[in-house]
């Protein structure tokens, strides 16, 4: 059993996909809320090449 100070480990590409997905929409949302920032629209940059790999490595299948 993990301890609450280990992170959950996902099992399945498609949950890591939707969390991903899930964090880039909410840093979306905060970059419409505060305008652009660097750190916020590299941070939204390195989701999308997350999302891309994970795609890749799930032959789309996400």
């Amino acid at each position: 059993m993990p301890s609450q100070a280990e992170p959950e480990k996902v099992n399945h590409p498609d949950q890591a996909a939707k969390e991903v997905a899930g964090a880039h929409a909410l840093l979306k949302t905060l970059e419409g809320k505060i305008g652009k920032h660097p750190e916020i629209g590299q941070a939204i940059h390195k989701l999308e090449t997350a999302l891309n790999i994970l795609g890749l490595e799930t032959g789309a299948m996400l």
